[in-house]
């Protein structure tokens, strides 16, 4: 009878109305089944998390062991094949990479070429901003930061051009690039000081910067020319220069300045993408201005690199969810490109007309001769049809750019080109200054495809250098890239001779073009020769899945982001992101591993 008695206890603690005449203790048991389910959960997750982690440990050590059987074969530099997946803007194909001795031999001519430049600027011009062969002196274009110095710095490296390198470093530190690539603090305090410098002009109402500022005491100012309104490329082309120094300093204002100014830009986001070259420091466009892909109308100030941003800080980020919103901007700005596409006839030249208004303007600069190479970089985001296209595109671009060069009797292209029904291209402004955008073109191109036709062409780019440009004490640009006889016609009411004579001797002028300016342009050494050098290099010298340029040539290290960029208060995550590593250091041809 007992025992009955106490079975029967037993039983009642699951009998339901137990629990409903004592509510303490159905409270009781209902959050010790809440935290027991809780807690099957959470062991659940973890058992996913763990398998997921144990997956791709898996796959990283297939990866390793891969890397190891490579490193034992030597197949770096050696000549063997060398496979090597495109990245950093690829189409996600692998390339087989052979080391050709040809390619080492270009890449020499290319070393020795910066070589003679250098020494040029070391001998007439050290510490000036740009040198002048001719006259075998130093100016001070940028008021005398030492631009050419500052901006050879990382060429130097990359070339393997040590002793040069030490002794620009004993006189001035610059680039994040140079940090990211040797590792020296000095470069990173100069750049974080001279980053503090220009601050000030970003003291504006939305943020949207002014485009001059006095280093020394401040003084924030727009150019006259622009009716006080600032210049786009000016003003939204710091991003990733800025985000490196916060990620690098892990101070977050540089970054909150930079990615401000894109924030306001979206707020009024066009549907085309498409922005005119001024806007204006309450952040509303200017409508009357043009939209190009090319020059300002000083030549010098280039609206591509706000496109071309666009795209880099979504690279720069590791291309997470942070960046995302860059990347949206920059798909939608490509649409508005392939708008602004004409073809030419009769040999159907692809090029990138500009716009003003409603109305197209049948010309393109040779600066934006970089839309190919951004294009490509920009191809792998797509899906397999989009990217397929945009490779296409920038394919013929390349070919247009291409021909800018060779259809000159020097070899070398104009500043501009205009376009006619029936004439195919025509030079429009015909000066050449070394610029460097083709020959970028040709570099991502040839990585991102592993066709070496892009290395015969910009071979032959070189050459034309080399044969125009080079003497004796640097380089030069030509104020006429037509080096044949020209018939010139001279206004009649300017000679004082009677008409018959005039007109039996004098009706032409002849001249003879071809002649050269007295200017070797900072780019030259910063931009032209490291693309060039670049395109003769194994891939494992800066790859792209590790590094990202600056609109200056300038290898930026790259780091994955997890903040939450784009929004109010950008920025603040900084120190939340994943830590900055210093890269190893690379010596000759700083080939990586």
């Amino acid at each position: 009878m007992g025992r009955s008695r106490s079975s029967a206890n037993k039983w009642k603690y699951i009998n339901p109305s137990y629990y409903l005449k004592r509510p303490k203790r159905f409270a009781l048991l209902f959050i010790v089944f809440v935290f027991g389910t809780f807690f099957f959960w959470d062991r659940q997750t973890l058992v996913r998390d763990h398998q997921e982690a144990i997956s791709k440990l898996n796959e990283e050590v297939i990866r390793l062991q891969d890397l190891l059987e490579d490193l034992k074969n030597d197949r770096s530099v050696s000549g063997e094949k060398m496979n090597f997946s495109r990245s950093g803007g690829d189409v996600g194909k692998k390339i087989d990479y052979t080391e050709d001795p040809v390619d080492a031999q270009r890449r020499e001519k290319v070393k020795d070429a910066m070589r003679h430049a250098w020494s040029s600027y070391e001998k007439y011009a050290w510490g000036h901003d740009e040198l002048q062969p001719q006259t075998k002196n130093g100016v001070d274009s940028f008021g005398g930061l030492g631009a050419t110095l500052i901006d050879s710095l990382d060429t130097l490296y990359i070339m393997g051009l040590d002793e040069q390198f030490q002794r620009a470093r004993e006189v001035v530190g610059g680039l994040l690039s140079a940090y990211d690539l040797s590792g020296d603090k000095l470069f990173l305090e100069k750049a974080q000081d001279i980053a503090d410098r220009l601050l000030p002009a970003w003291n504006t109402p939305t943020g949207i910067p002014y485009n001059i500022i006095n280093l020394s005491h401040g003084n924030p100012h727009n150019h006259g020319w622009t009716g006080g309104h600032s210049i786009l490329a000016d003003s939204a082309s710091e991003q990733l220069e800025f985000i490196a120094l916060s990620q690098r300093t892990g101070d977050p204002k540089y970054q909150q300045k930079a990615e401000n100014v894109i924030l306001e830009i979206s707020k009024t986001f066009p549907d085309d993408g498409l922005l005119p070259i001024h806007i204006n420091l309450e952040g509303e466009v200017v409508v009357y201005s043009t939209i190009t892909f090319g020059a300002m109308g000083d030549s010098k100030r280039c609206c591509f690199s706000f496109y071309e941003y666009l795209l880099k800080v979504w690279i720069q980020g590791n291309r997470t969810a942070a960046v995302d919103s860059y990347r949206k901007m920059w798909e939608t700005s490509m649409k508005g490109l392939l708008s602004l596409v004409r073809r030419t006839s009769p040999s159907s030249f692809a090029y990138i007309s500009e716009k003003v208004g409603y109305s197209f303007v049948d010309k393109m600069d040779e600066l934006a001769c970089f839309a190919p190479g951004m294009l490509a970089l920009g191809s792998s985001g797509y899906g397999p049809d989009e990217s397929q296209k945009f490779l296409s595109l920038a394919e013929e671009l390349a070919w247009t750019c291409y021909n800018f060069y060779q259809s000159t009797p020097t070899k070398l292209a104009g500043e501009n080109y205009v376009f006619n029904n029936g004439q195919d291209m025509t030079v429009g402004t015909s000066w050449n200054i070394l610029r460097p955008e083709t020959v970028e073109s040709l570099f991502y191109l040839w990585r991102l495809t592993g066709n070496k036709t892009y290395q015969e062409w910009g071979w032959n780019i070189f050459q034309a250098f080399e044969k125009n440009s080079r003497i004796e004490s640097g380089y030069v640009g030509l104020k006429d890239i037509d080096s044949s006889l020209q018939m010139i016609p001279v206004d009649l009411y300017k000679w004082d001779m009677c008409l018959p004579y005039y007109l039996l001797f004098n009706v032409f002028s002849i001249v003879n073009t071809g002649v050269q300016d007295n200017m070797m342009q900072s780019f030259f050494l910063a931009e032209t020769l490291k693309y060039l050098y670049l395109l003769y290099s194994p891939p494992s010298v800066i790859p792209l899945d590790k590094w990202v340029f600056n609109t200056e040539a300038h290898p930026i290290k790259i780091v994955s982001r997890n903040d939450r960029a784009m929004s109010s208060g950008a920025g603040n995550s900084v120190g939340q992101q994943k830590s900055y590593k210093r890269p190893l250091t690379r010596r000759e041809g700083r080939f990586g591993n």
